[in-house]
């Protein structure tokens, strides 16, 4: 007899239930959210798994990895999915979600989640912290323009490199307030130093790896947006074809439809957020900053003139993505003069 199990994962302990395949309850246990621990339980004998389900999340990847090269069939499931599933329950309680997910394993009613390779795990947590951060460093240089506004002293338009000498240039007639300043540009300066150095090993990176270099050939496709890009698709023939890559992306339209009522809404925003706005900003590159004219760029004015510009923004955006793993699956350069380059 088949046994299913589900695991509900929270930082300290994981509730497990198991189920057979009558739907009967087996066992109920907390263990500590831990891969050894897991296994132990997992492991024992008495247990022949059909599927192991684990929510997608934090731990999820860690013990989905520990879980995996043991042998045991572990299946990483899509989170809105299983929130809906379990919406049912009238009580939510870790034990109830264990319970509910294991019956998910058991009667196929799940979305698996591809869980990313460990090298591609690490060059997301690179391109999060530096864009950490860029931001910790922008949100202290605006609050330093809005407490120099209460004093009448405007920043107005300055480059990085020059903002903390502006600062300086402003204060400098106010001993006391530039003693509060100095302590807010010593730690902006600091955010500085450590995203330019987390800047350089993003570009040694892109440097060394031969499929970057290749996304980089299309125009407004820089170093981030490529490595962005590897590290989301990971592994390219997860997608049949490449126009899949725009729904797992999160820029294709929701559908509403109900007897006479269809309805098409906007873009559905799942999937990555962070590679949707970085090729938002790489069409915005490419339409404003490349001067030279070519098929991919008119295909998108065309769009603009007929639908509008926002709308041409997100089909861009759709078109590049799907361009781009078509490149990387054949191999090939961007083609500045019109070929088929999707699928």
């Amino acid at each position: 007899m088949k046994h299913y199990a589900g695991l509900d994962i929270s930082v300290k302990e994981t509730s497990v239930c198991i189920v057979d395949e009558t739907g009967k309850i087996c066992r109920e246990i907390k263990v500590t959210s831990h891969p050894e621990d897991l296994l132990k339980l997992l492991q024992d004998p008495a247990w022949h798994f059909g599927r192991i389900g684990l929510e997608a999340g934090p731990l999820s990847q860690w013990l989905f990895d520990g879980l995996a090269r043991a042998g045991l069939p572990v299946v990483c499931i899509e989170t809105r999915h299983t929130k809906a599933f379990l919406k049912a329950q009238v009580n939510k309680t870790d034990r109830n979600d264990a319970h509910g997910i294991a019956q998910m394993m058991r009667v196929n009613l799940f979305r698996p989640v591809h869980v990313k390779t460990l090298a591609n795990q690490k060059r997301r947590a690179l391109l999060t912290a530096r864009k950490l951060l860029q931001e910790k460093a922008i949100a202290i240089e605006n609050d330093i323009r809005g407490l120099l506004r209460n004093f009448g002293l405007k920043v107005g338009v300055v480059g990085a490199g020059k903002f903390e000498a502006r600062i300086h240039e402003l204060a400098e007639s106010m001993p006391d307030l530039m003693g509060i300043m100095q302590q807010l540009l010593e730690v902006r300066r600091s955010l500085r130093e450590h995203f330019a150095a987390l800047h350089r090993k993003l570009l040694a990176l892109v440097r060394d790896d031969e499929v970057c270099r290749r996304l980089m050939t299309v125009p407004g496709v820089g170093p981030v947006v490529a490595l962005a890009f590897v590290a989301t698709i990971d592994i390219p023939a997860r997608f049949r074809r490449s126009k899949a890559v725009g729904p797992a992306l999160g820029l294709t339209p929701v559908l509403h439809q109900s007897g006479e009522s269809n309805r098409i809404g906007r873009i559905s925003l799942c999937g990555d957020g962070m590679l949707r706005t970085l090729l938002f900003e790489a069409n915005q590159t490419m339409l404003t900053r490349v001067s030279k004219w070519f098929w991919l760029k008119a295909w998108a004015m065309n769009v603009a003139r007929r639908r509008g510009g926002r709308k041409a923004v997100v089909a861009l955006a759709r078109r590049l993505a799907i361009i781009l793993h078509r490149m990387w699956c054949d191999g090939t350069e961007f083609r500045w003069t019109k070929a088929v380059q999707v699928a």
